[in-house]
């Protein structure tokens, strides 16, 4: 069954949503970041996550929300969000955010992509397709910092798992709303 219009803006507008919350999350960390690498990794990052966002607003629009609409995702998946923006140490961070929360988000992606009518949604399609690109070459480029600065590397092994556990647990992140309410 294929996802009505209401429905794919609900999806999309989420995703701005999240998309939004990580770059202000990330923005709030670069001032605290001793680390210059780090913070650029992130400055470069928090504007890959703006022009994301922008796609899914401009997106969303198309598909009769309003521009640049959010919608806020289910509690507990802002739980989520907001025990990942607590995060303390520049290593949790790092690893929170990529190999926790991207990770996560792209199997949600992934998940709308194997639930969408490509054909009726192509735009959609083509954006998150991009943004799911864009995904892997973020978490590659922290990939090659943690290698070049070891430092960086978390010192518990088992701290992800921490993260990732309430994240897998929230079986969908849309707080799809009554008919018609978006419209």
């Amino acid at each position: 069954m294929s996802l009505s219009v209401q429905q794919r803006a609900e999806f999309v507008a989420t995703f701005r949503f999240i998309q939004v919350f990580l770059m202000e999350t990330i923005a709030r960390w670069v001032p605290q970041t001793p680390e210059m690498e780090v913070k650029v990794l992130f400055g470069r990052h928090i504007w890959e996550l703006a022009q994301q966002a922008d796609s899914l607003g401009k997106r969303v629009y198309e598909l009769r929300a309003p521009l640049q609409f959010s919608l806020r995702p289910v509690e507990s998946y802002v739980q989520v969000l907001e025990e990942f923006a607590r995060t303390e140490t520049t290593p949790q961070k790092i690893s929170g955010f990529y190999d926790v929360i991207l990770p996560g988000l792209a199997a949600r992606y992934r998940n709308y992509l194997e639930r969408t009518d490509h054909l009726l949604d192509e735009p959609t399609t083509r954006v998150v397709e991009k943004i799911l690109n864009e995904f892997q070459k973020m978490i590659k480029e922290s990939e090659t910092l943690r290698k070049e600065l070891p430092q960086l590397c978390l010192a518990d092994k088992n701290w992800p798992a921490h993260l990732a556990k309430p994240e897998v647990s929230v079986p969908t992140i849309v707080a799809h709303r009554p008919s018609a309410a978006i419209a």
